[in-house]
């Protein structure tokens, strides 16, 4: 037994299961799950430059008779849907799994989506966990059913799924041998035999639809958790069952826990007929999920009159015990657990040290209209700076900036993360030089995929598995397709910044910038020796222009001038070249300790 997360128990069964391939790109909350497969010397783990590419490199190995695994979070399963919605038409060689993780509630995504509905659309087996040790279980089972019926399968997980933690049994690892590919253009050439092979994506799903009614991880558990078969219904009629799955079976578990519920682990086909028999036994059936109404639309349709969910429940952020109680019985949920201690509130922020607020910086200073990009970099639509006028999705601030070039709105600027500007920039930068425009591109280069935890990617030489390789340059690409404006500047030189961003804008073309600036949180920049900067109090006259970098080493101290914290501190030495009066300098000394809180 070990104590393991959801991501990390996926990836152990995945490596139990046999997997010899796997990709994805960074995503929280699905990260984990390629990192811990990276530490596995029988697999071939790696990040790669986007969803799409990853979903295609494993129908390839896929094919190529390995059994494969790629992972995302829910938006990036938009850039792979076009592979996704293709691939059950000519079904599989290999196992191939897809996970899929969702974020209820938003706490690291720019909208709720349930991607549950993707598996509907493209007719595709989906499962669905609800605790580390069935995360793991589950992987092996998903494998066996693709190569079962020969389909890919989709592995849904929402983020407590992800991050909670539970102890797991181990099993040993399967060895499976590579199943040999044979040229066949009939199934595999989807484009050409689409019409014969629509109807065997109808067939597969039938058959899918009778396997569900036997699946054997969908049961009835009666009270206090004790599984029931399914020919054991109680006969009279019951006030009260419970359809459910994932995550929120735990949560009906502990609010309701003498309710009979029909647990789902196979969330699509479902068993219809085992749940329309189910809900003859009651009076309501509560359909409690997150998300939208993907298990309660499908019963519905399938003629059940007696559910109860979404117009209860809602389908805004995710689901917890205290939400249900309150929806079922009308009461709260007591949390008075420990005493609650008030903590002042505050916006997220950029480390000390941050390329990105040297960038915003300067083009606060120069007036620019700022479309915004994910990443770290997009807290600059907060306080204090507000400099990120428009955000949307993983490479729209490219296209964006154009296009409010071509409405006339003037100084237009397209801030972009290098691992962003890889995965989905590349395409918008070709566009804009192709079409004529006249707008710049700033790529934000930290040398990692700074958010999701600081991931290697294309733009740093080095893979998952640590292993060197090619180093991706932004400048020569930018030249490459066309742009004749190309600039490369140190982050942590201010005035440089300033001069190429303006010499960017006033360009009649396609401007690129490319602001190099290690992310403060890589090792090597931990790890460094740093002499911290001082502030002269007598040289001092308290302009605070200093304090307008929103520091977190910088403090309003006595006598209303400011104060370095040595401790903070990390030496990247804005705030002494935009001091008019030279009062912020660098001593050799050791950096004070950290008071205690």
């Amino acid at each position: 037994m070990k104590l393991m997360s959801g991501n990390e128990a996926i990836a152990r069964g995945a490596w139990e299961a046999g997997v010899v391939f796997a990709a994805g790109y960074p995503g929280t909350p699905s990260t984990e799950v390629l990192e811990h497969l990276a530490q596995c010397d029988e697999v071939r783990a790696q990040w790669s430059v986007n969803e799409k590419v990853a979903f295609d490199e494993g129908v390839g190995a896929a094919l190529g008779g390995l059994r494969t695994m790629v992972t995302m979070k829910h938006m990036g399963l938009n850039v792979a849907s076009d592979a996704f919605m293709a691939l059950p038409y000519s079904g599989v060689n290999a196992g191939f799994v897809v996970l899929v993780a969702d974020d209820p509630n938003m706490h690291s995504s720019v909208h709720e989506e349930d991607t549950r509905f993707f598996a509907r659309m493209a007719k595709m087996p989906m499962v669905e966990p609800s605790d580390p040790q069935e995360a793991k279980d589950l992987v092996g089972v998903a494998f066996e059913l693709s190569e079962r019926f020969r389909t890919p399968v989709m592995y849904h997980s929402t983020t407590r799924i992800a991050h909670t933690k539970g102890l797991v049994e181990l099993g040993e690892r399967r060895e499976m041998p590579q199943i040999p590919y044979e040229i066949n253009a009939p199934q595999f050439s989807t484009g050409i035999y689409r019409h014969r092979l629509r109807l065997e994506v109808e067939a597969r799903l039938e058959q899918l639809r009778k396997y569900a009614e036997e699946f054997p991880l969908n049961r009835i558990e009666e009270g206090k958790g004790s599984p029931q078969p399914f020919d054991k219904l109680r006969t009279q009629s019951l006030p009260i069952g419970v359809i459910t799955s994932g995550i929120s079976y735990q949560y009906v578990r502990e609010v309701l826990p003498e309710a009979t519920i029909f647990k789902l682990t196979m969330i699509y086909p479902l068993p219809l007929r085992k749940l329309k028999a189910f809900c003859r036994e009651f009076e309501k059936v509560y359909v409690i999920e997150e998300g939208e109404g993907f298990l309660e639309e499908q019963i519905a349709a399938a003629g059940v009159t007696n559910l109860v969910g979404k117009a209860l429940f809602g389908t805004i952020g995710e689901y917890n015990p205290q939400r249900l109680e309150t929806a079922i019985k009308g009461t709260q949920f007591p949390t008075d657990f420990g005493q609650e201690i008030a903590i002042p509130p505050r916006y997220p922020m950029f480390c000390t040290g941050c390329l990105h607020r040297t960038v915003y910086h300067a083009l606060r200073d120069l007036n620019a209209m700022v479309a915004g990009d994910i990443g770290c970099y997009t807290m600059g639509a907060l306080p204090p700076f507000g400099m990120v006028h428009v955000n949307y999705c993983m490479g729209s601030s490219v296209g964006n900036a154009y296009g409010f070039q071509q409405a006339g709105v003037e100084r237009a600027v397209a801030v972009i993360g290098d691992s962003t500007f890889i995965h989905a920039g590349i395409p918008g930068l070709i566009d804009a030089v192709y079409n004529g425009g006249k707008n710049t591109i700033v790529i934000l280069d930290n040398s990692t995929t700074g958010m999701t935890g600081q991931q290697v990617h294309a733009g740093t030489g080095v893979t998952l598995k640590g292993e060197p390789t090619v180093k991706f340059d932004f400048a020569t690409l930018a030249r490459a397709v066309g742009v004749r404006h190309v600039a490369e500047v140190d982050a942590w030189q201010m005035l440089e910044v300033k001069r190429a961003f303006k010499e960017a804008m006033q360009y009649d073309g396609v401007a690129v910038v490319v602001v190099h600036g290690p992310c403060q949180q890589l090792p090597e920049m931990k790890e460094r020796e740093i002499v911290p900067y001082l502030v002269d109090r007598e040289a001092c006259y308290g302009c605070d222009l200093c304090l307008a970098l929103y520091c977190p080493a910088i403090l309003k101290g006595e006598e209303g001038k400011p104060r370095i914290l040595e401790w903070e501190c990390v030496a990247c030495g804005i705030c002494a070249q935009i001091c008019p009066v030279e009062a912020i300098y660098q001593q050799e000394i050791a950096p004070a300790e950290c008071p205690e809180a």
